[in-house]
């Protein structure tokens, strides 16, 4: 009797504590299903990395690829000589000290020409200074400085002026373009033009350059 009930008696748990199901036993011990599961493994792995290319080349040409065109804009500006004339006999003649910024956002430097910054009067050229070719590195703003000379010269008989000097602001306006290129890991060049179109104010009374606006 003790011979029979050791015969029949069930196997052992495993040492673990978990028993297989049929199922897993199955695919287990069928060779092409797990060929099958790591074939899958390794598509999921390749598609994943697909997308998270596809997501930084997208990022990368939104970014660092996307050229813009730089600024071009007075920063700032004082008077080192002034003379102005009375409402009678209108005139000014001035020494004004400035600073330019080429702002360049791109991940690239701008590299351009040499350009003429030239200051109107109403309409009326009053004077200009040259900007000389040099190169706003990436992500940087270029300072370039400049005295030039302004003067009513060309503006006898502007019945304006004499109204400009009684109220103590004589309006200024400053045009210029630069052409360039923006300069991309040394491959990729593209053409861009920076225009300046600036007004200020000429205070009369405190011989200083105020309200620097810039489009």
């Amino acid at each position: 009797m003790a011979a029979e009930k050791e015969a029949t008696s069930p196997p052992a748990p495993p040492a673990n504590g978990y028993t297989r199901s049929d199922q897993e036993s199955a695919v287990a011990a069928d060779p092409a299903e797990l060929k099958r599961n790591k074939r899958m493994r390794c598509l999921l792995y390749v598609v994943v990395f697909a997308v998270f290319q596809v997501v930084v080349i997208t990022v990368f040409a939104l970014t660092v690829m996307k050229i813009k065109t730089p600024k071009y804009r007075v920063r700032s500006a004082s008077l080192s000589e002034f003379e102005v004339g009375s409402v009678t006999s209108p005139s000014f003649n001035l020494v004004m000290d400035v600073q330019f910024g080429v702002k360049n956002t791109n991940f690239g430097h701008f590299k351009y020409e040499d350009g003429i910054v030239e200051f109107d009067y109403r309409g009326t050229k009053i004077g200009q200074t040259d900007v000389y070719e040099a190169r706003a590195r990436a992500r940087s703003t270029k300072k370039v400085d400049a005295s030039l000379y302004l003067s009513s010269n060309e503006l006898k008989g502007n019945s304006q002026l004499a109204s400009d000097i009684s109220s103590g602001i004589i309006p200024v306006t400053s045009t210029s373009r630069l052409e360039g290129k923006i300069h991309l890991m040394k491959v990729i060049k593209k053409k861009r033009s920076a225009q300046m179109n600036c007004t200020m104010e000429i205070v009369l009374a405190t011989q200083s350059v105020q309200n620097i606006v810039c489009k």
